[in-house]
């Protein structure tokens, strides 16, 4: 028996998620079957983390065990061929240790956030940005993001259907920069609670769009209520980009 990591890239915009469900076709799902195709084997594939409807990935990362001998290029080349039609590409495959846990054994995940800001809509990014149609002040929401990494009580930005355990989290970093005409936040940390990424975006912008001072989003934090924090962003701008280990 041979654990393999795989590191995926995927589209989210057609599927209901990461997660395998019932009544709707998520990206776990997909490559379990085409691992079935591939081998015969019936197995549970495990992610680093679970992205939601719409959300995209370049460096998603998950693990299963198959008792097939093969080597990594022909698993990544199989599961590929099997997928292929699907908005979902196996980037590589190899074996890893026995102990190795797509997520339990991260130590950091990283989400990037693309905001498109121009009066003309998307075209080729559509589906792929939030777009805002108005200027936003890349360094006021950078300014407002310098105050929310830590260790510290995320309810505010925090969804109430999290299962998360407590709303306690540690943001190793959160940052803004201008590409061209896109405001791109980069977050990073071991976990994070669900749509904490999203709904820290959202109120950012508002920041971006004057309706918030950088102070606002601290009192923000400090109140640890979501009813105090921005709106939840869309989930078409989000990337699970790296998971580091």
């Amino acid at each position: 028996m041979t654990r393999f990591k795989l590191t995926i890239e995927y589209d989210g915009g057609a599927y209901s998620g990461w997660q395998r469900q019932d009544n709707a076709l998520g990206i776990q799902q997909l490559i379990e079957e085409a691992i079935g195709e591939f081998c015969g084997e019936t197995i549970t594939l495990y992610g680093a983390g679970r992205t939601d409807a719409g959300v995209h990935a370049s460096g998603q990362v998950a693990h299963f065990d198959l008792a097939r001998e093969a080597g990594g290029d022909r698993v990544r080349d199989a599961l590929n061929f099997h997928l292929r039609g699907q908005a979902v590409s196996i980037l590589e495959a190899c074996a890893v240790a026995d102990d190795f846990d797509a997520r339990f054994s991260a130590r950091q995940r990283v989400y990037l956030y693309r905001l498109l800001d121009r009066r003309p809509p998307p075209a080729l990014r559509a589906g792929k940005v939030w777009w805002v149609p108005v200027p936003l002040d890349a360094e006021a929401m950078n300014e407002a993001a310098a105050l929310l990494p830590g260790k510290h009580d995320f309810s505010t930005f925090r969804a109430a259907h999290c299962q998360a355990d407590g709303p306690v989290k540690t943001l190793d970093t959160l940052e803004v920069i201008r590409r061209g005409d896109e405001i791109q936040v980069t977050a990073r940390a071991r976990s994070f609670l669900y749509n904490q990424v999203r709904i820290v975006v959202g109120t950012l912008k508002l920041v971006g769009e004057g309706k918030w001072s950088p102070k606002d989003v601290k009192s923000a934090l400090d109140a640890r209520a979501r009813a105090r924090g921005g709106p939840t962003a869309p989930p078409e701008g989000l990337y699970l980009t790296e998971v580091v280990y």
